[in-house]
């Protein structure tokens, strides 16, 4: 079995060194950190990860399509500018209240402050999550099935929660720094980030004998996490791009 991981880690490693390249993301090779880093904002970089779900392409064509300014207007042209805007689940007023709440939000603090607030306790992510959709839930009472899918649910606890995978994705944006990532947050460290586990993820995992857990939750995504901390311990998320790819291209 010591040979079986050193063999995955070999793989793994090579592939995050083949990946650390800026032109790794493309149009020809979309992913919505392609248009959250032309901005490099908190604020921006979190609506590209909320609806960062689907096809990759469709993804970054909706994103361009957005106005980003909007989130310095008044909230009578947020919803004005958006009446016309859909993606998939999300209808006009939950796109224009995406706007809304961040801007509210802005208006208080950053999120980075807020995310801080809860992740200082015990140096945890969750922790930190809990307090960021808090936060938001608080400012904006608006509610429905394509803004709760957006927004998720605070995980106040570990077993029963989804993976997160969108908020975990944004974290892995905002705290890590290579050709890929831009590391905005200086204030928490790389160590305690969670994989963003999905589907793909999930299944590419589980072949390479990574995770054991059937259930592609919370749970499953920091047993990742742990599992990948004996390949890099302070770094352990820089292996997300890489499994999302081996799975994307059928490499195993």
């Amino acid at each position: 079995m010591e040979g079986e991981s050193e063999d995955i880690k070999k793989l793994l490693d090579e592939e995050v060194k083949k990946r650390d390249n800026f032109f790794e993301i493309s149009y020809e090779n979309p992913d919505p950190i392609l248009v959250a880093r032309r901005y490099k904002d908190e604020k921006i970089s979190l609506i590209c990860s909320l609806f960062a779900y689907g096809k990759a392409s469709l993804i970054v064509r909706f994103l361009d399509s957005l106005d980003f300014s909007l989130l310095e207007s008044s909230e009578e042209k947020i919803k004005k500018s958006l009446k016309n805007s859909y993606y998939r689940f999300q209808s006009p007023d939950d796109i224009a209240n995406i706007f809304i709440t961040l801007k509210r939000v802005a208006s208080e603090d950053s999120l980075e402050n807020i995310f801080l607030k809860g992740y200082k306790k015990e140096q945890s992510c969750v922790d930190g999550l809990v307090s960021l959709i808090s936060a938001l839930e608080k400012v904006n009472r608006y509610d429905s099935y394509g803004y709760r899918f957006l927004i998720g649910k605070a995980p106040l606890k570990i077993s029963g929660s989804s993976a997160l995978k969108r908020w975990n994705m944004y974290l892995r944006w905002m705290v890590r720094e290579d050709n890929i990532d831009f590391g905005l947050w200086k204030r928490v460290e790389k160590k305690d980030l969670i994989i963003p586990l999905d589907t793909h993820t999930f299944k590419v995992s589980g072949k390479l004998g990574l995770l054991k857990r059937k259930s592609c939750d919370l749970k499953a995504a920091i047993e990742l996490t742990e599992k990948l901390k004996e390949f890099d311990k302070n770094d352990p998320v820089k292996y997300d791009f890489a499994l999302y790819r081996i799975g994307q291209e059928k490499k195993i």
